[in-house]
């Protein structure tokens, strides 16, 4: 069927390059429409192993970057950990940092923003909002390692299909988070899902800051 649109068309295509190249001498190039640019702000997470930069969504995604910068700004992430690493084949996966339930440092619960409102996608280095039920994501967050569409809403799954809330992703230090990806992981640790990717020993965050 591709071969005979194909073929059906050669001829409109060939009647059409004569004219086209004619006007190309003549007529100017078109100016290109720059990309629209929404608004974004930078945070520095400093870990034991090294610097990892972020670039949040505060435009596209308001309601869970203001949520993390929160907990940056209020520096509930000081002195926390990367604590879980999902490893699949060796390619591709995720890690997760937080507040662990440590009831100092939580904060109330956010409205979930699905990736089919925000358009931000859990591509290769993107920040998330780690999530129980729609509505119940505090302060706890994953960084992708590889791309993973199934982490995005899809409407047509049955059940819950939100998805979980992306962010924003990184833009300076993925060998960092590889590093933590890579770390040694406890075979008892956890309890379900969480069996055996409990990281032992936990990797430290020294400090969250927004660069200026």
């Amino acid at each position: 069927m591709i071969r005979r649109t194909l073929l059906s068309y050669s001829g409109l295509a060939a009647a059409l390059l004569l004219p086209a190249a004619a006007l190309a001498q003549t007529a100017p190039a078109p100016t290109p429409t720059p990309a629209v640019k929404t608004a974004t702000a930078k945070v520095a997470i400093e870990t034991s192993l090294g610097r990892i930069v972020l670039e949040l969504e505060t435009e596209r995604a308001p309601i869970t970057t203001r949520n993390f910068l929160r907990y940056a700004d209020q520096k509930r992430l000081d002195g926390a950990f990367f604590y879980r690493s999902v490893k699949v084949q060796d390619k591709f996966g995720f890690v997760q940092f937080g507040v662990d339930n440590d009831p100092k440092r939580i904060l109330p619960p956010i409205a979930h923003e699905p990736t089919t409102k925000t358009g931000v996608k859990h591509v290769d280095g993107a920040i998330s909002t780690a999530r129980l039920a729609p509505g119940t994501g505090r302060g706890e967050f994953t960084i992708s390692v590889g791309d993973q569409p199934s982490l995005d809403a899809d409407p047509s799954k049955p059940g819950d299909n939100l998805g979980y809330a992306a962010f924003g992703r990184v833009i300076e230090g993925m060998e960092v988070v590889w590093k933590i990806l890579d770390q040694p992981t406890s075979p008892t640790k956890g309890q379900g899902v969480m069996r055996g990717s409990m990281l032992e020993p936990k990797v430290k965050i020294l400090s969250v800051r927004r660069i200026p």
